[in-house]
């Protein structure tokens, strides 16, 4: 039986005003270097430097467009 591919977890940390942003809804988006190659509807786990409080993000949009973004940077839409 094939395997069943599903939404990949990526656990990343961030800083925590940006996490804040997040938390606070304000922030629906993320920029990373493309280095885990983000599908849509992957879950990002976002877990805040210092405190080590987490939150969940789905990815709804990727942006990559090499005249916006620096060379191997993506934005991540989420929600």
């Amino acid at each position: 039986m094939p395997k069943v591919e599903g939404p990949q977890i990526h656990h990343l940390k961030t800083w925590p005003e940006f996490f804040e942003a997040s938390l606070a809804g304000i922030k629906p988006f993320e920029v990373r270097k493309n280095t885990r190659d983000f599908k849509l509807g992957d879950i990002l786990i976002l877990e805040e430097y210092l405190t080590g409080r987490k939150l969940a993000r789905t990815i709804t949009y990727i942006f990559d467009n090499p005249g916006f973004c620096a060379d191997g940077y993506v934005v991540l839409g989420v929600k």
